[in-house]
């Protein structure tokens, strides 16, 4: 499992991907990844291309995320779920807090 992050050429989306499993072993990288959100970025998006699993920190950490990004960014996208999380996030009812793609 492992996490990185991009800011687009313009600083204005920041994309974090997780890789493996999203669990309570990456609450800190997690946190760290948009901890230094810059004024320029108004888009965050969570790409779960690679993630094959995810518990129930993980919303946690979702949540917590969106709490603090709240009045920085305009939008925060989870994107590119495997069939399996995008029911998990459904049936948390992530779809209303969240934009899915």
């Amino acid at each position: 499992m492992s996490l990185s992050k991009a800011l687009s050429t313009d600083g204005n989306i920041l994309t974090i991907q997780i890789k493996g499993k999203f669990d309570f072993n990456l609450v800190q990288s997690f946190r760290q990844a948009y901890a230094d959100i810059g004024s320029d970025t108004t888009k965050v998006v969570i790409d779960l291309r690679e993630t094959d699993y995810m518990d129930s920190s993980a919303l946690g950490m979702l949540l917590n995320m969106k709490k603090t990004l709240d009045s920085a960014v305009d939008s925060i996208c989870i994107s590119n779920c495997q069939p399996q999380l995008k029911k998990i996030l459904q049936i948390s009812r992530f779809d209303k807090k969240f934009d899915i793609d």
